[in-house]
């Protein structure tokens, strides 16, 4: 079990996403008002807290978001999920699709940093069925099949 953090969002691709109140999450679309949302298999990224806080640890400045990720969950760590699972949280169902994708060359956190840790732990799902997701909020992880 895990609690969500935060709830990011961009209307734009490449860029960094902001933190908002609460997300709505569309059935096979994803989250309301995020460029990335629509009828593909990467319509929600999810990003382990813990692995936020210790890129931290390491110099890094960077706020919610700023991986291009929607949602930030402290407990739950993603990468060591396999591909079908399923994620939980009020009436929000999530299916993961994919485990970290390669970074684009503009990234500015690669630039500053050297590495950037969402080709290796962030992972991306699609809305099975919607509903609301605000910060506090618990996830739980299903097997593939619940």
């Amino acid at each position: 079990m895990g609690k969500v953090i935060a709830i990011c969002t961009s209307p734009a691709k490449g860029t960094q996403k902001t933190r908002i109140e609460e997300g709505t999450f569309i059935e096979d679309f994803g989250l309301e008002g995020d460029a990335h949302a629509g009828k593909w298999h990467r319509q929600i990224s999810l990003l382990s807290y813990d692995k936020i806080e210790a890129f931290r640890a390491r110099g890094a400045e960077v706020e919610d978001g700023a991986f291009g990720e929607n949602v930030i969950v402290q407990g739950i760590n993603f990468r060591n999920l396999p591909v079908g699972t399923r994620l939980k949280c009020n009436d929000v169902l999530l299916e993961m699709t994919q485990i970290g994708k390669e970074c684009h060359h503009g990234c500015q956190i690669f630039q500053k940093m050297g590495e950037c840790i969402m080709p290796r732990e962030g992972v991306f799902a699609k809305v099975l069925h919607g509903g609301k997701i605000k910060a506090g909020d618990e996830m739980i992880v299903l097997a593939a099949d619940e």
